[in-house]
């Protein structure tokens, strides 16, 4: 179970704060003396709570005995983390030279119309979160759409509806 909560006391309603940040502290005890151990810690931190939030932040520069700058300066640097709440689905839409130029740009305003979210957000009931990438080297594939880690290609703005269809039955019976 993912936790929605930020303090470790709201962490899931309150039903698994223990347990998780408990995991948490396993992970920063074998992790502390572990040269590039940040990255890791950082990755099934947000495994764990669904993404990184403040509390957890700066659990893990105490945990690790680093800086708090330099464990966000991590955070911010690599796209793949984040400090907002994510959608089961995560979608990246490429925006690469070649996407761009084939309609990279129609097909994430169609993805936005659709969700009803701009890039960087993720939809009310958390199904989705969009965001942009640069390139997945793809390019003969123009434009691509990654959805969690699923390319999609070719994508026509007139088809998201449809590529998205998977994605939201596969919740629906969960």
């Amino acid at each position: 179970m993912i936790c929605s909560g930020i303090e470790e006391n709201t962490c899931c309603g309150g039903e698994c704060s223990a347990e998780h940040f408990a995991e948490l502290d396993e992970l920063l005890d074998r992790y502390r003396s572990v040269p590039g151990g940040l990255i890791p810690v950082l990755q099934q931190a947000q495994e764990l709570f669904g993404y990184l939030p403040e509390d957890v932040i700066k659990r893990v520069s105490r945990g690790l005995d680093r800086p708090y700058s330099e464990v966000a300066g991590v955070i911010g640097f690599y796209s793949y983390f984040s400090t907002q709440p994510r959608g089961e689905h995560v979608i990246r839409v490429c925006l690469g030279t070649a996407c761009y130029v084939r309609g990279g740009k129609q097909v994430l305003e169609a993805l936005k119309k659709e969700l009803g979210v701009e890039v960087g957000e993720t939809t009310e009931n958390r199904q989705f979160t969009l965001e942009i990438a640069r390139c997945f080297g793809a390019c003969g594939l123009a434009p691509a759409v990654m959805i969690d880690d699923d390319v999609h290609q070719r994508v026509k703005p007139a088809r998201v509806r449809q590529m998205l269809d998977p994605y939201r039955k596969s919740e629906e019976s969960q």
